[in-house]
């Protein structure tokens, strides 16, 4: 490990976090790494790090302390350092494991696409983790927010994320839509405009894989009682549907005791209702329709319902499935219409890259939207925890703006080092704050009888709600 990184030394006062077997060593006194941000990040980042700060300190009596070390990203960095993401900061964020930054600026004109996809990249965050749960009087657009408490697992490394697209016009399109229209599709119907850019869209099992185990894994630790996958495999066949696939292969065969499938639970469900059920009675409930299928189906059908009695049916028949992780599957567009009139159905959801990114938004809005909307990208070993609206350049240094986002992201943080105690403190203490209506403008126009504040008076709020 370095002992300075951009120049500047690593606190004297402070330890790293260290990672060995799995799990993380955490001293009483952390060195985290913070990225303040571009645009409005300077203002939420100060506000944030008083919070953080003023709760460690009541919930530990001083026993405990973050020693923050900034590292340098994005229009700081470019300024110090002529570079957007310089080496030493990912050094620091890599050797130090445990992150947080406020939201960055895209460069303009070349170079990295996204500073946020680049760290996610490097250093291997494949689990975009992002909450989203209502807080007394936040103003909702929806009738009851309060029903949403879901966490979304969106991989974070694959999917059209992966940056693989060449340019209309190009040498390397033309050569990319060469090979696809005269060998891949040469014996289809099938054409690729020549006009096109094409972008490559891979989605890998070990990737999957990965991101669906950190899923199930949640929800034994937390609690939660069902995991959802969700894909557009009825029009993907081989990249979300096979994404859908990896997902019941990994809850199937390395979660075998602690999970049922849905379609599992109808099949043991009938036989909980109706002991002595056959085989082709389970199968017509299960299938409506089925006589209609030709035989090839009809028996898959009754051999997988003989698989699941013949392999489980001792181990989660007679109700017992009912006590484990429920494990399912929806598609894509319809998960946006769930999480808004049966959001109290869903507890996880696990998704591939882009699926993730709109649901992840879209879920936020019910609940206050991106203001308070936390976020984390975490690996094996690494993790960063992040704001997840954008730098809204236009108010930066104002005092405006609301510091919600990178506030749960540090409870997130907060909890993932296992300082429940002083997580707890500032969730409620911000909570009470909203319900006071003490609140920055975007709520505040929102709130009949609210009184704006600017986002330091906000944190000092909330501290004082300590």
């Amino acid at each position: 490990m370095q002992s300075t990184y951009n120049g500047l030394e690593l606190p004297k006062n402070g330890q790293p976090i260290d990672y060995k077997d799995g799990q993380f060593s955490v001293p009483d006194h952390p060195i985290i790494p913070f990225i303040e941000g571009d645009g409005t990040g300077r203002d939420i980042w100060k506000a944030s790090q008083r919070v953080f700060d003023a709760a460690v300190e009541k919930a530990y009596g001083g026993k405990r302390a973050i020693r923050w070390f900034e590292i340098f990203a994005g229009e700081k960095a470019f300024r110090q350092f002529s570079n957007w993401l310089p080496d030493d900061s990912v050094a620091a964020a890599r050797d130090l494991r445990v992150s947080i930054k406020g939201p960055l600026t895209t460069p303009v004109g070349g170079g990295i696409r996204s500073l946020n996809v680049a760290l996610r990249q490097i250093l291997d965050l494949y689990s975009c983790v992002r909450p989203v749960k209502y807080y007394q009087g936040v103003p909702s657009p929806v009738k009851h927010p309060e029903q949403v408490d879901i966490v979304i697992f969106r991989e974070n490394t694959e999917d059209v994320y992966a940056g693989i697209e060449f340019k209309e016009g190009s040498e390397d399109a033309a050569r990319l839509i060469a090979f696809l229209n005269d060998d891949l599709l040469a014996k289809t119907k099938k054409r690729v405009r020549t006009d096109s850019g094409v972008g490559i869209k891979p989605i890998s099992i070990f990737g999957t894989k990965r991101l669906v185990r950190a899923a199930i894994k949640h929800a034994l630790e937390s609690g939660r009682k069902t995991v959802t996958l969700v894909h557009k495999g009825n029009i993907q066949k081989f990249t979300e549907g096979a994404f859908r696939e990896w997902g019941y292969e990994v809850a199937t065969e390395e979660f075998r005791d602690q999970t049922v499938t849905e379609r599992e639970s109808w099949i043991l469900g009938n036989v909980d209702s109706k002991p002595g059920l056959t085989i082709e009675e389970n199968a017509a409930l299960i299938e409506p329709g089925l006589e209609f299928g030709n035989q090839a189906f009809r028996d898959s059908v009754y051999a997988e319902i003989k698989s699941v009695l013949d392999s489980i049916g001792k181990s989660h028949g007679n109700g017992a499935w009912k006590s484990k992780i429920l494990v399912n599957d929806r598609i894509a567009d319809s998960i946006f219409q769930q999480i808004i009139i049966r959001p109290s159905d869903y507890s996880i959801l696990a998704t591939p890259n882009l699926n993730g990114d709109y649901i992840s938004d879209a879920a936020a809005a019910q609940v206050g939207g991106l203001g308070i909307a936390p976020g984390a990208n975490i690996g094996d070993g690494y993790a960063v925890f992040e704001a997840t609206h954008g730098t809204a350049p236009k108010y930066a240094d104002k005092d405006v703006i609301n510091p919600g986002s990178v506030i749960l992201s540090g409870v997130m943080l907060l909890e993932f080092i296992g300082w429940k105690e002083a997580a707890q403190m500032i969730e409620s203490a911000m909570e009470k704050t909203i319900q006071q209506k003490f609140v920055t403008y975007d709520f505040e126009r929102q709130l009949s009888g609210a009184t704006k504040v600017g986002t330091s008076e906000f944190a000092t709020r909330i501290i004082g709600n300590m």
